[in-house]
C-alpha cells in the first residue's frame, strides 16, 4: 500500500504540471492578456494535481482489501 500511494504523490505533481503546461499553451491562444491565461491554467493544474492524488490515495488503500 505503502508503494503504491508514494508513487501516486509522487507522480501527482508531474500531472498538475502537464495539465499546466499543456491548458496554459491552448489559453494563451484565446486570452491576450498573459495573467488570465496563467490564472486558469494554475487552477488546471492544481485541480489536476489534487484529482490524480486522491485517487491514488484511495486506490492504495481500496485495492489490498478489494484483492484480499
Amino acid at each position: 500500500m505503502n508503494g503504491a500511494a508514494l508513487i501516486g504523490l509522487l507522480f501527482s505533481p508531474l500531472a498538475g504540471l502537464m495539465a499546466f503546461l499543456i491548458t496554459y499553451q491552448e489559453y494563451s491562444r484565446h486570452f491576450p492578456d498573459r495573467s488570465v491565461a496563467i490564472r486558469r491554467a494554475l487552477e488546471a493544474g492544481i485541480v489536476a494535481a489534487i484529482f490524480f492524488g486522491a485517487l491514488s490515495l484511495g486506490l492504495a488503500l481500496l485495492l489490498p482489501r478489494m484483492l484480499g
